[in-house]
């Protein structure tokens, strides 16, 4: 081997070190915003649902969607470790596709959520209004329960205020006028007064408010951030994938100046 291979040689061995400590650090924060993925997925599916199927917008299958690109980026991030301790430059070159696809996909996911959000915001009105109008019929118990839920854990009552449900099919069958839903009760006892209320009064045992400005400010202030995560996320990406393809070239001229 000739001086200037020797000196080659020795500049590049360093550089893969770096690259390696590199894609590590990014491989670590990888790994950890599908963790964040899988917490959203199985939140959304465990505690958000109750609000998200009231819109009329609401697609199920979004839990599920959530809960497994985080799992994919879990197992690829894990897989990326590997890899790059290992060096192999063929897997270093399958995981820089990887990224590259999980970039598109990531980059669509955070357009689509925060489009997706001005529509989930339209459909709850109409989901709502829906739901109100439907509320303790036969057949419809899982709306009357998201509905109830909803109120109970926002501290809201009806749509827009207490007075909406005055005008519903189930304030109707009511024995005494102008009721509203016990889990409109601050405090749900059998103390709580929400029969014969008057409107627009003050000092009442149940929320007044009501819930769709309530929802609205919890999209906005959940899905809207996530959405904007999910696309500084998938820009990420594109330096882990620029890192794991410089630094299997440089595994491919380090091997190659050995043999030289």
């Amino acid at each position: 081997m000739t001086q200037g291979r020797v000196q080659s040689t020795m500049h590049t061995a360093p550089l893969v070190t770096c690259m390696k400590t590199l894609l590590m650090v990014f491989n670590f924060i990888f790994w950890v915003t599908g963790i964040v993925l899988l917490a959203v997925g199985i939140k959304t599916k465990i505690d958000w649902y109750k609000y998200l199927e009231l819109s009329s917008v609401y697609h199920p299958e979004t839990p599920y969607v959530l809960i497994g690109v985080g799992a994919v980026i879990v197992l690829i991030g894990s897989l990326g470790c590997c890899c790059t301790v290992k060096g192999h430059s063929f897997l270093l070159f399958m995981y820089c596709g990887f990224l590259a696809l999980i970039f598109i996909v990531e980059l669509s996911a955070g357009i689509a959520l925060l489009i997706y959000r001005n529509k989930l915001e339209e459909g709850f009105r109409e989901g709502l209004n829906n739901a109100i109008n439907i509320y303790g019929d036969k057949g419809k118990e899982e709306y009357t329960n998201s509905f109830d839920d909803m109120q109970k854990t926002l501290h809201c009552c009806g749509i827009n205020s207490y007075t909406d449900w005055y005008n519903t099919k189930w304030e109707k069958t009511q024995s005494v006028p102008n009721s509203v839903p016990k889990s409109c009760c601050k405090v749900v006892d059998d103390n709580c007064k929400h029969t014969n209320l008057p409107a627009n009064a003050t000092n009442l045992d149940i929320d007044t408010q009501g819930c769709h400005k309530l929802v609205v400010d919890f999209i906005n202030g959940n899905l809207g951030p996530i959405g904007g995560v999910a696309l500084g996320i998938s820009f990420f990406q594109i330096l882990g994938a620029i890192l794991a393809c410089f630094l299997a070239k440089s595994i491919n001229k380090a091997k190659y100046e050995q043999v030289a």
